[in-house]
């Protein structure tokens, strides 16, 4: 893998001086080193011709760690009246092209993604050599969601989801990412990363799960208390954690 950095912000007044962190895969073995490294898949600039990965506060299950809530019994409980199941497609052998999957997916996307999405990006996604599984979900037969994976060495990337909105009851996307959480539990992997976790609104990640991880530009943190405090405070700016208190920060990074 190849990391570099490229200049950000400058605020001189506070000796603050941002490089924002970047890596670019070199092979598909480099996958799980790539997540542990706290490194996400960057899809905002179509004329990439290499996966790039960007740095930020990821989420992710330690499996070792993993069990079963009493809100993932609750909703796995509702949501049998639909008798939902799934299966777990290899990308060769589903049809990531096909117009009407397409279609599904950029309609739920432009309707709860925070930002609009591009045909040409969805599709930039889905083509990313490193996607390997989806993830399709139905109930009575009918697909009623899709989840677009990343699985290499005992790690899973759980990185798109897209579902059917007409029955919000039945907390279908809460439903899927536990049951692909729990589907690689059952199947002896390590981790299932979950994205990014900034502002409130990413809490339902942290409020549903057992064997939460957090990572904080360093190292991976099981503290769900300050990530929880941190998702409260990321609207508002705020020097850096060395910055805010220098002795804490250096003695939680070196004990």
């Amino acid at each position: 893998m190849k990391i570099f950095r490229s200049e950000s912000f400058v605020d001189y007044k506070t000796y603050t001086f941002n490089y924002a962190t970047y890596c670019i895969k070199e092979e598909k073995s480099e996958l799980p080193e790539i997540y542990n490294k706290g490194f996400l898949p960057y899809s905002n600039n179509l004329d990439l011709k290499e996966e790039t990965y960007y740095l930020a506060r990821s989420l992710r299950i330690e499996l070792a760690d993993f069990t079963e809530t009493s809100e993932n019994r609750r909703v796995d409980r509702k949501i049998q009246e639909i008798k939902p199941s799934f299966e777990v497609i290899p990308v060769k052998d589903f049809d990531l092209k096909d117009p009407q999957f397409l279609s599904y997916c950029f309609e739920f996307a432009n309707q709860r993604f925070s930002e609009p999405i591009s045909m040409d990006r969805l599709e930039y996604i889905f083509n990313a050599q490193s996607v390997s599984h989806v993830f399709r979900f139905t109930t009575n037969g009918k697909p009623v969601g899709y989840v677009i994976t990343i699985i290499e060495q005992g790690t899973l990337h759980y990185w798109f989801a897209f579902f059917d909105l007409d029955n919000p009851k039945y907390s279908l996307g809460k439903w899927m990412m536990f049951s692909v959480i729990r589907w690689a539990f059952q199947n002896d992997l390590s981790y299932v990363y979950l994205g990014t976790c900034y502002g409130e609104k990413s809490l339902y990640k942290v409020r549903d799960f057992k064997g939460l991880a957090y990572f904080d530009g360093n190292q991976w943190v099981k503290n769900v208390k300050s990530l929880k405090a941190k998702c409260k405070e990321d609207n508002n700016f705020v020097l850096d954690a060395f910055k805010q208190d220098t002795d804490l920060f250096l003695e939680n990074l070196y004990g």
